[in-house]
Order: structure tokens, then sequence, then C-alpha cells
């Protein structure tokens, strides 16, 4: 398998990366419902281009991640939050989520950043040790936040310093 190459989002992404993000839904990272028909777009106000990386594996699109600020408070404009990361199932274990969480620390620094944080739901066990070998520690644990497929779910945050 190739290394991963990590760009810019660009807008002819947009249906490639919808249909990654319909592909990858699952309980074991999401707390809104099963995208259905009419899809939103991938790109918004709320998730504009310039916030998201894109994986491509031999020049297919192979993961995302989005990166923003934590809050829109000017005195937090130090710490970049990811907003969502996937990755294709093909393309998993082959360092796809690695590379864009290296490369989301390395825009963040560059933005000035000092920290990057991000929410996993405390049963996404592998998502977890990807981010903890990453250097991220758990930080706070909002206990039973979430009402997902009939149990209620853990919300960790989790952070690290650039």
């Amino acid at each position: 398998m190739p290394t991963p190459h990590i760009r810019p989002a660009r807008l002819d992404d947009e249906e490639a990366l919808g249909r990654l993000d319909r592909a990858t839904w699952s309980p074991l990272h999401a707390v809104t419902p099963r995208p259905e028909p009419p899809y939103a777009p991938f790109f918004s106000e709320q998730h504009p281009l310039r916030d998201s990386l894109v994986a491509e594996l031999d020049g297919v699109v192979a993961g995302y991640l989005r990166l923003g600020n934590a809050t829109p408070l000017a005195c937090n404009s130090h710490v970049r939050m990811v907003r969502g990361l996937a990755v294709a199932e093909e393309a998993r274990g082959h360092g796809v989520a690695r590379a864009l969480l290296r490369a989301a620390a390395e825009e963040a620094r560059r933005q000035g950043a000092r920290r990057l944080t991000l929410r996993v739901l405390a049963h996404n066990t592998p998502a977890r040790g990807l981010y903890e070998s990453e250097g991220f520690v758990v930080e706070g644990i909002l206990p039973e936040e979430f009402f997902l497929d009939g149990a209620y779910v853990d919300d960790v945050s989790m952070g690290r310093s650039l």
C-alpha cells in the first residue's frame, strides 16, 4: 500500500468526501443520526472548505480530517480541535488516520495554535488507542453524555500540546 498523501481539501472533493462521510457513518463514533437523502453538502458554513485536510492513496480520496477552532472566543484562539476524522474501510490499517492527525498538528502549529483537542466516544477503543499513540491524553470525561443504540456512552475529551 502506498504512503498517504495529505493535502488541503478542494471544492471538487465535495462529492467524494460526502460519499466517504456517509459510507463511514457508524454508531461507534457518530452521535448524529445516519445520513439520509437528501444529503447535506459536505462543505458548509459550519464546515468550511478551509478546515478540511484530505488523504489520498494512489490519487484516490481515502480519508479526511476537519480541523477548526475549539470555540469562537478570542481568548481560546490558541486551541484547534479535530472536528471530524474518517478513513475509507479499504484504506484502514495503512496509516491514513495517523498521517491526517500528524498533518493536522502541523497545520495547527502553522496557524499559531499551542494545543490540539478532540472528543471521542468512550467505546471507540481503536480511535482512542490511535490518539493516545499520537500524544493525546484524556483531559475529561462526561459520563453517559449520549444515548446511542440503547446504551449510555461517555464522551471523552482528549488533548495534547503542540
